[in-house]
């Protein structure tokens, strides 16, 4: 299933393929005056939520992407601290804790 929601929200993140997306919601838009509303709300609230998918799965795609590249930067680094490498997948406290610990001996140094 994930590589098929992957493949969906690839898909739609191009500009060329969310033109699609558009086309039909503009088509949904002019169904309404021919009496068809509860269609057209029905479409675009699926097109919302699709909308809203493909954005948080390309926001997870991004993240993640950054969080493997700075941490092949912290291990590629021999002066730098790998205990921050993995830290995305603490808890909130713990990240804060972290985050708190490197601001301040970035203040001291």
């Amino acid at each position: 299933m994930n590589r098929f929601l992957f493949l969906i929200a690839d898909f739609l993140a191009r500009p060329p393929e969310f033109y699609f997306v558009l086309a039909a919601m503009v088509l949904c838009t002019l169904l309404v005056p021919f009496g068809m509303t509860n269609i057209v709300t029905y479409a675009l609230s699926v097109a919302a939520i699709i909308i809203t998918g493909v954005v948080l799965i390309q926001g997870y795609r991004d993240t993640s992407a950054i969080h493997a590249k700075l941490d092949e930067i912290i291990v590629a680094l021999n002066e730098t601290r790998n205990d921050v490498v993995g830290l995305e997948h603490g808890q909130p406290h713990e990240i804060d804790e972290k985050l708190a610990e490197i601001e301040a001996e970035a203040k001291a140094g």
